[in-house]
């Protein structure tokens, strides 16, 4: 059942499903909540209780707000983990990892570890000699580019297409519709230009002050850096010592926890385990 919290004069639509220590899931730019589908029931049997929200300007959350930044995001969710009694572990997607990240430097009291799914954490600079070798690169770039330009839904369907290398969710041509068909609601795709035009300036220059545990997962195929696998490791580099470690995970794209979810929950379920539960 889809619950709303009163933030300023916006809401953040959410569900809550399952018992036990709260795990909070924040998808990504351009999705919903609908985008933990696969990984909220497994949560839930592992005794953990999950709460799912929809970004600000993203699902059944409201348009209008102010800003759309990362920081903003980090806000929503300590809103949210403090609504529900936290503490509370953070698992962000993409733009919402550099949220989890911000979140848990802010209110480490409230954040008991964050795991971070393709996340744009640190700031980006364009790899030149990457876009003339790495195809998959460049086309992940252009097309991300193209959307947050553009407002195009179209172009978010192809740079989908792409994030999605090989296998791909059986019900991934109904539930990417459905997010296309959001995109055309009003106001809707501003949201997208204004994130996608948002620097992750801000999570980075909080990782130092991190001090939960933090899990970084990336899909080795991911399309948005040259090489995933090093991006990922320079977020861990960027934290504290010892706080941080990765997991890839072989044939992913951008979207890991859609399209190989048991790989992603083997990961993610020994982490909660042994951080989420107090």
């Amino acid at each position: 059942m889809t619950e709303f919290l009163k933030i300023g004069d916006g809401r953040i639509a959410y569900d809550v499903t399952g018992q036990g220590p709260l795990v909070v899931l924040s998808h990504g730019l351009g999705d919903d909540r609908r985008g933990w589908r696969f990984l909220v029931p497994v949560l839930v049997e592992a005794g953990f209780r999950v709460a799912t929200p929809d970004m600000r300007g993203h699902g059944e959350s409201t348009t209008g707000w102010a800003s759309y930044s990362r920081t903003d995001v980090a806000g929503d969710l300590l809103e949210l983990i403090r609504h529900l009694g936290g503490p509370a572990a953070i698992v962000g997607h993409s733009f919402s990892g550099g949220g989890a990240t911000i979140a848990a430097a802010t209110e480490p009291g409230l954040v008991r570890a964050i795991a971070e799914i393709g996340s744009f954490t640190r700031a980006q600079k364009i790899d030149l000699g990457a876009l003339v070798r790495n195809g998959r690169y460049r086309k992940g770039v252009s097309l991300l580019l193209s959307t947050a330009l553009f407002r195009s839904p179209g172009l978010l369907k192809r740079y989908l297409d792409h994030a999605y290398p090989g296998v791909r969710p059986g019900d991934y041509d109904t539930f990417t519709a459905s997010l296309l068909a959001d995109l055309r609601r009003p106001g809707r795709a501003a949201v997208i230009t204004k994130m996608g035009m948002s620097a992750p300036t801000d999570a980075g220059a909080r990782l130092g002050d991190v001090r939960c545990p933090a899990l970084i997962i990336n899909g080795t195929l991911d399309p948005d850096w040259p090489d995933a696998a090093a991006e990922a490791a320079g977020v861990v580099a960027a934290l504290p010592e010892g706080l941080g470690r990765v997991v890839m995970i072989d044939g992913a794209g951008h979207y890991p926890h859609a399209q190989f979810p048991a790989e992603v929950a083997a990961a993610l379920l020994p982490f909660l385990n042994e951080h989420a539960r107090g």
